[in-house]
C-alpha cells in the first residue's frame, strides 16, 4: 500500500513511522515541523526511503494537491495539537488545528478514493469518567478543549463513514505515551514538553531545574493523578495492527493501553530511581482539565487484531526516556 502518515515527524508520528519503513508499504511524510523534527526524519531517511511534504494541513488546496499526485491507499494521521493546558487557554487553535483541518484531511481522502484512516485519538475523549477504568463504550464527556476537538473528529469520521461505506476509519483512542524507542536513536524532541515522564527525564537529565506536581489533593491513594502509561513502540505498532485490521473488517475503534495506572508520585520516584539524579519537585495548584485518574480497558484491541504490546514496565519505559534525553 502507499500510505501518507501526516504529523510523521512528531514524537509519536516518528516512532510510527519507523515501524512502517520496516515493512513493505510505500511511505511518505505529511509535517509543517511546527513542532516535528526534521532530524528524526533525516534519522530515519538510513532505513529507507521516503518522500517527505513540508506542508501545513490548514493549506487545503496544497493538501489536495498532493493526494492528486499521490495516490494513497490509506492515511494514518497523528498531526495535531496536543496540549491539555494550552487548549483551555486557546481553545479556537485546537478547533481549528485539531477539528477543521482533520474534516478537510477526510474530505480529500474521500474525493481521492483513499478509503483506509488510522486516527489518532486521545483518552480525553472520556472526560473524567465515573468508572476509573474506561472501554471504548464508556460515556464520552471530554472535560477540555483538547478532548472535545478529538472527539469531533471521531463523529466527522463517523458520519464519513455512514454516507462513503468504503470509506473506513480505525480509531486509536490513546492513553498516556512515553518513553524512546528502543531499537533506534529517536525519542521525543517536541518543545517545551509538558508530559509527565518526559519533564522527569529531562530533570534527571539537569535540562530543567525542577519539577511540579499539579496538585496533591485529587482521590487516589497519593492525592496526585493515576494515568496508564504506554510505551511509544507499542502505541506504534498499534497502528500498523490497525491498518492490517481494516483489510478485511468494518470501521472499529480501540483503546491502547496497558489497563493499570501509576500516580505522579510513583512516576517520579521511578524516574529518580532508574537515573539515579534527585531532581527537585515541587508542588503547584492543579492543572484545569486534568482528570484523576484514568486507565484503559484495551482487552478489545488484543481480541480483535493482531496488537501485542511488549515493553509494559515502567521502570523500562522511564529508562529509555532518560537514556534518549541524555543523549540527544
Amino acid at each position: 500500500m502507499k500510505i501518507l502518515i501526516s504529523g510523521g515527524a512528531g514524537y509519536i508520528g516518528s516512532h510510527t513511522l519507523k515501524q512502517f519503513l520496516e515493512t513493505n508499504h510505500e511511505i511518505c511524510v505529511l509535517d509543517n515541523l511546527s513542532k516535528g523534527s526534521k532530524i528524526a526524519l533525516d534519522d530515519l531517511q538510513k532505513i529507507k526511503k521516503f518522500k517527505f511534504f513540508e506542508q501545513d494541513l490548514s493549506d487545503f488546496m496544497g493538501v489536495k494537491e498532493i493526494f492528486k499526485q499521490e495516490k494513497f491507499d490509506a492515511v494514518v494521521h497523528f498531526a495535531a495539537s496536543i496540549e491539555v493546558p494550552e487548549s483551555m487557554q486557546n481553545p479556537l487553535k485546537y478547533y481549528m488545528n485539531n477539528t477543521v483541518n482533520t474534516t478537510n484531511l477526510i474530505q480529500t481522502c474521500i474525493e481521492n478514493n483513499t478509503n483506509n484512516f488510522i486516527f489518532s485519538s486521545t483518552a480525553a475523549t472520556y472526560g473524567e469518567p465515573q468508572n476509573s477504568v474506561v472501554n471504548e463504550n464508556s460515556s464520552l464527556a471530554p472535560i477540555n478543549p483538547y478532548g472535545m476537538s478529538k472527539l469531533m473528529s471521531e463523529k466527522v469520521l463517523k458520519d464519513a463513514n455512514m454516507a462513503h461505506p468504503e470509506f473506513k476509519y480505525c480509531i486509536l483512542r490513546y492513553f498516556n505515551v512515553a518513553g524512546a524507542c528502543n531499537t533506534y536513536p529517536i525519542g521525543q524532541r517536541y518543545p517545551k514538553a509538558t508530559l509527565l515522564i518526559k519533564v522527569a527525564a529531562e530533570c534527571a537529565a539537569g535540562k530543567r531545574d525542577k519539577l511540579f506536581i499539579f496538585g496533591d489533593d485529587y482521590n487516589t491513594k497519593d492525592g496526585t493523578c493515576i494515568r496508564d502509561y504506554i510505551h511509544v513502540d507499542d502505541i506504534s505498532s498499534a497502528h500498523l495492527a490497525g491498518l492490517e485490521y481494516l483489510q478485511n473488517n468494518q470501521s472499529d475503534i480501540f483503546n491502547v493501553g496497558y489497563g493499570h495506572g501509576f500516580s505522579v508520585k510513583e512516576v517520579i520516584e521511578t524516574m529518580k530511581k532508574v537515573s539515579g539524579v534527585d531532581f527537585k519537585v515541587e508542588l503547584a495548584p492543579r492543572r484545569a482539565g486534568d482528570p484523576s485518574v484514568l486507565i484503559s480497558d484495551a482487552s478489545k484491541i488484543r481480541s480483535k487484531t493482531s496488537w501485542k504490546p511488549k515493553y509494559d514496565d515502567l521502570e523500562l519505559i522511564c529508562k529509555s526516556a532518560y537514556e534518549w534525553e541524555k543523549q540527544c
